[in-house]
């Protein structure tokens, strides 16, 4: 491990033999605000933080690090010393914490709530369950802001389009925007309390609609989780399986993405082709598959559904179909004055900003963070792939677009390859029983970006899990990314950022 900062305060810590592959670690109060300090002078990357009952928990990601790891602190008079105030990408982290089991993060900038917003009846849901008083959802303190000429646009929760809410509170100087503070959590599902005492198959339904357009990719990190736990491998034919829905998932949804972005500059051939092409993609998986976005086929130990020689020529043929025709779109994209001066230089994110967010997917391939956990973090399939990793500087609307553009091309060819060298073999094996408390974790590349799961199971059952959404990383990014750009750009800025509500408010 190389001599850097997190490594020697870790070199000491306990660690704690329940968890895999990553190591947990018991920490004290001093060690870990002087994490929190080194993450906050980017010495490491946040990966998420989470609480149980006592304890809360940190995942981070440092260069001298062998492997990503977990810090564990006990929680002391309801209270934790807050990460958030030296590292912002902590912030929201820890109001989440504080709705769901109570506990303080002290010496936190931001103590307002995040996910309760007044009507659940109970304060700490999954703490203490003290009844609380009902208050006014809207009774939400906005950040002040001061200033000459200085007026605000309130728009949502509830949106034009089918879509799910948010509300974004614009702060403006005529047309331009001076700043944006977003309020989210209206799509809170409870999904830590539903998977808590599921049986491990049922526990993988509700991982599979934490959101639904990143279906495979959550089932996929639950099951990683889940099988680093009971410490088994799935079968050679599953892997390539498990790898071939999750790249179908993110050219769909790529697809989908680019479409919709140039139908926000105005462009709506495009994105009419788009959605063809993104159609045609669908229906192939719902009959390679059975089920248009392959939910509930990747499942602890295995997939649900094999593969048929016939259903795997029809995605090589599907696939044969959309390359040329999506070259297509983006020489016309690429060549359209018009559109390019909606997306080129509008909503820059800058690649600092992307560094200390940790920001993944394209929002973060984008500004210049190189960093995919297929092949940064490579779990099977992908540990033996050759992967193209896209990355751009410029960190605006028009380089998350070449983002997608590149991952559709880059994983029509990986499914081509894998279809070619689908080995024969069983798809599933039966999960072990296990009676001692384990703990799995596991980091998965959605479309979006990394997510994360972390489970403990005993006797079949999950007895605690958190999952963490790439969005909890990039929507802050959103704020910086429409300052001083005109509110009629905020769509088309959105749109190429397509953070998940409901992925985000579990």
């Amino acid at each position: 491990m190389a001599d850097d900062p997190i490594t020697r305060l870790l070199g000491s810590a306990r660690k704690l033999e329940i968890m895999q592959p990553w190591p947990r670690l018991e920490v004290d109060r001093s060690t870990w605000m002087a994490i929190g300090q080194h993450l906050g002078g980017g010495a490491g990357d946040l990966l998420s933080l989470w609480a149980e009952a006592g304890f809360v928990h940190l995942a981070l990601r440092a260069a001298g690090l062998d492997h990503p790891c977990v810090l564990s602190l006990t929680i002391e008079h309801n209270a934790f010393p807050s990460v958030g105030q030296f590292h912002p990408p902590a912030i929201r982290l820890e109001r989440a914490i504080q709705d769901l089991y109570g506990f303080i993060a002290e010496g936190a900038a931001d103590t307002r709530p995040w996910l309760d917003h007044g009507a659940w009846g109970i304060s700490a849901p999954l703490g203490r369950q003290t009844p609380a008083a009902r208050r006014d959802p809207a009774d939400y303190k906005f950040l002040p802001v001061k200033g000459s000429g200085l007026h605000q646009i309130p728009v949502g929760p509830i949106h034009a389009g089918i879509i799910e809410p948010g509300h974004f509170r614009f702060s403006v100087n005529g047309e331009i925007v001076a700043r944006l503070e977003q309020r989210l959590g209206y799509v809170h599902k409870g999904i830590d309390g539903l998977l808590a005492g599921c049986d491990i198959d049922q526990g993988a339904r509700v991982a599979a609609r934490i959101s639904g357009d990143s279906t495979v990719a959550y089932s996929f990190a639950y099951a990683c989780a889940a099988e680093a736990a009971l410490g088994i491998e799935v079968p050679p034919r599953a892997r390539l399986l498990r790898g071939i829905m999750a790249e179908l998932e993110r050219v769909a949804n790529h697809l989908g993405d680019i479409g919709a972005i140039c139908n926000d500059a105005s462009f709506v051939l495009a994105h009419a082709h788009c959605g063809i092409l993104r159609e045609q993609i669908l229906a192939s998986c719902d009959r390679a598959f059975g089920h248009r976005l392959m939910m509930d086929r990747v499942l602890p130990g295995g997939v649900a559904t094999d593969l048929s020689r016939k259903a795997a020529a029809d995605i090589v043929a599907t696939l044969d179909g959309v390359a040329p025709r999506f070259a297509k779109i983006v020489s016309l994209y690429d060549e359209t004055p018009s559109l390019q001066d909606r997306t080129c230089t509008t909503g820059i994110v800058d690649r600092s900003l992307a560094a200390r967010w940790a920001a993944g997917g394209y929002v973060g391939r984008a500004s210049g963070r190189n960093f995919d956990t297929r092949r940064d973090l490579p779990y099977p399939p992908y540990d033996g792939a050759s992967l193209e990793i896209p990355v751009f500087e410029r960190g605006d609307v028009d380089a998350r677009v070449w983002v997608r553009i590149k991952e559709v091309e880059a994983s029509i060819k990986l499914l081509k390859k894998w279809l070619a060298e689908l080995p024969e073999g069983p798809v599933r094996i039966p999960l072990p029983p296990q009676s001692a408390p384990r703990e799995g974790i596991a980091l998965v590349e959605a479309f979006r970006g990394d997510v994360l799961i972390w489970m403990r199971i005993e006797g079949g059952k999950v007895m605690r899990a958190h999952a963490r959404d790439a969005s909890w990383f990039q929507w802050p990014l959103l704020e910086f990314a429409i300052n001083g750009n005109i509110v009629a750009d905020f769509p088309l800025c959105n749109k190429s950022f397509n953070c998940s509500y409901s992925g985000h408010d579990l």
